[in-house]
């Protein structure tokens, strides 16, 4: 049976192109059910406009509400029928697998803790996004935003539920996991970092100690672990670098190349950098550590975007993460106790 992930229809920027259109594609090339949650009456006739769009598994829920990126979390209480809570809800009866949106991240975020509930064992979820590496392998960040505010025993648990996300989702036997600091010295860092420190170096994991902004990128380390507040702006920081260089060698190959076999080589050398560098790629930032798949992505999500926020969202929930997370916490409990 193929997997059913529930689409929030209203949250992008441009909403819902974006979303029907990376519904289809994700329905087309991987096999997947999505349920398109929003105004029923509108997406059914802008689902009429794609051909073909009757023979794909697409439906769409009734949600009346929508909550905007200007909405306070607050609007959660008070827009009970939004898009972001109908989507939640489904997953929460089992009726779809997971959910994807590129709404309001603090709004999905606090839904999510209230429809779904975080896993026993733990006390905050973590947003994890993923990184190239020169390698050509995946890094993964978190938190990069759900807590601004973090203790160390938060770090000791995105640690383990990075760990495993990174193992079941990208084949990693035993991922490399580093605490972000400002040197790689244990003494290095904030007095949060260091306590943090003599936590994650107990755990059965393998932890390589300290690392810094830089090996987000050398494929020395697979999974990084930070509060919020400072992942959040490497996140951003990261997205910033990765348009500049781009932009800039895009205009320089432009103006650099003249021969037509040149300019032909550049293009694919180009396309090929492009894309490894490409957000949209890596489908968005799963919430570790609640009770269901939740998948958050940019409010400027295009189509691809979407497409592997579905497609994230879909392995997610075959590879059994919530489970073995919810299992290794427990056993590690345990142990420590």
């Amino acid at each position: 049976m193929p997997s059913v992930i529930a689409l929030d229809a209203m949250g992008s920027d441009k909403a819902p192109k974006p979303e029907i259109e990376g519904a289809l594609q994700a329905a087309r090339h991987h096999g997947i059910r999505v349920l398109l949650v929003g105004p029923e009456d509108r997406l059914r006739a802008d689902l009429a406009r794609y051909p073909g769009a009757r023979r794909l598994s697409i439906d769409v829920v009734h949600a009346g509400e929508v909550i905007t990126m200007e909405d306070k979390v607050e609007a959660i209480r008070a827009k009970r029928d939004s898009s972001i809570r109908v989507g939640l809800r489904l997953v929460r009866e089992g009726l779809a697998a997971g959910f994807v949106t590129a709404g309001n991240t603090g709004a999905a975020m606090a839904t999510a803790k209230v429809v779904l509930g975080a896993l026993p064992g733990v006390d905050r979820p973590a947003l994890a996004a993923a990184f190239p590496t020169v390698l050509n392998t995946a890094a993964v960040l978190l938190d990069v935003g759900a807590n601004v505010d973090c203790t160390a025993n938060n770090l000791e648990q995105f640690a383990v539920m990075g760990e495993i996300y990174c193992r079941s989702i990208f084949g990693m036997k035993r991922p490399r996991v580093g605490l972000l600091s400002i040197g790689e010295e244990e003494s290095k860092g904030n007095e949060l970092t260091r306590a943090a420190f003599q936590l994650l170096k107990r755990l059965p994991i393998n932890f390589i100690g300290n690392v810094e902004g830089r090996d987000l990128y050398n494929g020395h380390v697979d999974v990084i672990v930070a509060d919020g507040f400072v992942g959040n702006v490497a996140l951003k920081t990261s997205e910033g670098v990765a348009r500049l260089v781009r932009t800039v060698l895009k205009e320089t190959l432009k103006t650099t190349i003249t021969r037509q076999v040149g300019a032909y080589l550049s293009r694919n050398a180009f396309s090929d950098f492009k894309k490894r560098l490409d957000h949209t790629e890596y489908g968005g930032a799963p919430l570790l550590g609640v009770k269901g798949v939740c998948i958050i992505t940019h409010g400027s999500s295009n189509t691809n975007a979407i497409k592997n926020a579905v497609r994230v969202a879909a392995e997610f929930a075959e590879g059994k993460v919530n489970e073995t997370i919810e299992r290794e916490l427990a056993a590690l409990s345990v142990a420590v106790t």
